[in-house]
């Protein structure tokens, strides 16, 4: 059984799916009962109502049986099994094409009709299939008997093009009014009423994608056509007055956030608009959107997964670099709290996020270089994860944390499966570092240079120093503190300051400047005391450029991401300025900013 669900929740194709099913869980010829049996383990193990599926799987079941022996051969299970929706649906089908419904279990908390055959989804908790992109639903034995076709994603020649029309779903629209009498639809007999998925009403005229025009890029935007060596790809046409929304989600981050965040995009925009990043990565949507002039990237993920996007636009070589907005979806988000976007995703409908994404603003972000020299280079540590600098770089108490709680999560990740546990282990590993003190005289193990100018640590008692490019680190801790009032405001900052009473009246980072702070850090429960703003850390220079000698294997953190690092010299430099989306002021009641 363990292998039987492992196999089930992983990605793959549906025919290597069905092939590794049949090594590991039976042997052929079987018998249904036992196929049924299994069925039944596993789809109560994925939180499905199992009280109603056994005469549905008995039913998909002897469709496969093709010869009617009561036993099932092994190519009949493969070859059935490609063609039958349920059992795909059941061993996790996420291929869609053009015109293929995308199904996911739903359990419905009101009346629902099935597509098909128009009668009411039955039992305690009204279980069917329903499609993530057109909310098309359907009992599970009526996926197999031709349902309506899903929505189009493009045009299929160039000539429709540019040409509107709506895509509509029937029934199942008890939530709004009929857009032509006004009148409440009620479904209280079968399937009433239509809807476009595009516009999202169920009016007659033309279709002008709805409220959500700004982001949507509708089919008849995009066209197919061959390219050399004969391959088809798709072109896209762009709608004016429009800033397309190309959306990448790690379905991995936030607990299941990811992925519910993912199904509803693909509902709300054009399901060719929206990437998993853990199926090929965001190379296959830079390259779709890539000739477009004025589009918009909205990334779900965590600060490690705002990195990788940056990244990958950077060694896209686009003619046009898109502003990036970010939902958080990670334990930390201390960019998205810069960008005030929040400190994490509270379930907030989309719709309204998209809104906020159309009045944003957008801003420059400075990203630096890091180079790492080995003082020894037979020595190995761990490699060390980022190139760039976007948030921040430290050394010390608060990087032996950081390490901790990965080495923990790589051996257990079952244990921080959501943001407030991962904030609980971090306390956890907070208070053992308190009491261990492992970073200790630290001026005793590395030097610092700010432009040539190395820093007097000898008066301080420090166990970490932190590298700052924003003004949030730790899930947001402002390390520099708010600046006491300034003689020098709207003057140029100097390449580096190390004076402590300048260093006093320094503002904090402004995303853009092209400068970075260091502070000190005394130890793990002087940075509780930050967190709580009750104190700042101690503030050692403004500089535009830092090397950093260490004499001793160290714990180093780059946003977030942790690694020992055997004695280096690390070199930190500008590197360039990436586009990012700023959003409206007052979103404290969309996101919890903490």
């Amino acid at each position: 059984d363990v292998s039987c669900y492992f196999s089930l929740l992983e990605d793959g194709q549906p025919r290597d799916k069905l092939e590794c099913e049949s090594k590991l869980i039976l042997t052929w010829p079987c018998f249904l009962d036992r196929i049924i049996a299994q069925m039944m383990h596993a789809a109560d193990y994925l939180g499905w109502d199992v009280s109603e599926l056994r005469p549905v799987l008995k039913d998909m079941m002897t469709a496969i049986d093709a010869d009617s022996s009561g036993t099932v051969s092994l190519d009949e299970w493969v070859e059935g099994g490609m063609n039958n929706i349920p059992l795909l649906v059941l061993l996790g089908l996420k291929v869609k094409h053009d015109g293929q419904h995308l199904w996911r279990m739903k359990h419905f908390n009101r009346p629902v009709y099935c597509n098909v055959c128009q009668s009411m989804l039955l039992g305690l908790r009204k279980q069917g299939l329903c499609c993530t992109c057109c909310m098309y639903t359907v009992h599970g034995r009526c996926a197999n008997r031709n349902p309506a076709p899903c929505i189009r994603t493009y045009v299929k020649s160039k000539k429709d093009a540019g040409i509107s029309a709506h895509d509509w779903v029937s029934g199942n629209c008890d939530s709004g009014k009929c857009d032509r009498c006004q009148k409440k639809i009620k479904s209280l007999q079968g399937l009433t009423g239509k809807r476009c998925v595009w516009c999202h009403t169920m009016k007659p005229s033309e279709c002008n994608c709805g409220p959500l025009r700004d982001h949507i890029l509708p089919p008849w935007a995009i066209y197919p056509v061959i390219k050399k060596a004969c391959c088809l790809f798709t072109q896209i046409i762009p709608i004016p007055d429009t800033h397309p929304l190309l959306v990448f989600v790690n379905p991995k981050s936030g607990g299941k956030q990811g992925e519910r965040v993912l199904r509803k995009f693909q509902y709300l925009l054009n399901p060719r608009q929206v990437y998993n990043l853990s199926s090929g990565g965001p190379g296959p949507g830079l390259c779709f959107f890539r000739d477009l002039q004025d589009y918009r990237i909205l990334v779900c993920g965590g600060d490690g997964t705002v990195g990788w996007i940056l990244d990958a636009i950077d060694k896209a070589g686009l003619p046009v670099c898109p502003p990036v907005a970010v939902l958080p979806l990670g334990t930390g988000n201390d960019l998205a709290r810069c960008l005030r976007w929040g400190g994490g995703y509270d379930g907030v409908d989309l719709s309204r996020i998209l809104k906020e994404i159309e009045y944003s603003t957008p801003v420059l972000m400075d990203r630096w270089s890091v180079q790492v020299e080995l003082e020894d280079s037979q020595e190995r540590g761990d490699p060390v994860p980022y190139e760039i600098i976007n948030n921040y770089f430290s050394i010390g108490v608060d990087a032996s944390i950081a390490h901790r709680f990965h080495t923990m999560r790589e051996k257990h990740p079952q244990k921080f499966n959501s943001r407030m546990k991962n904030k609980l282990w971090y306390f956890e590993f907070a208070t053992s570092e308190t009491i261990s003190a492992s970073c200790k005289k630290l001026k005793e193990c590395l030097t610092i240079e700010c432009c040539g100018i190395q820093l007097d640590l000898s008066n301080l008692s420090l166990e970490g120093i932190a590298v700052l490019n924003i003004p949030s680190m730790h899930g947001g801790s402002n390390l520099w503190g708010e600046a006491k009032k300034s003689d020098r405001a709207g003057q140029e900052v100097p390449e580096v300051i190390v004076d402590p009473e300048v260093l006093k009246v320094c503002v904090p980072s402004d995303m853009s400047d092209e400068r970075l702070e260091v502070v000190g850090l005394e130890g793990a429960m002087e940075m509780g005391q930050i967190y709580t703003g009750l104190k700042s850390a101690v503030r050692l220079a403004k500089t535009s450029k830092i090397t950093i000698r260490t004499r001793k294997a160290m714990p180093m953190q780059i946003d977030g991401e942790p690694w020992m690092q055997p004695p280096c010299t690390i070199h930190i430099t500008h590197k360039n300025q990436a586009r990012m989306l700023m959003a409206p002021q007052a979103k404290s009641s969309f996101f919890n900013l903490k």
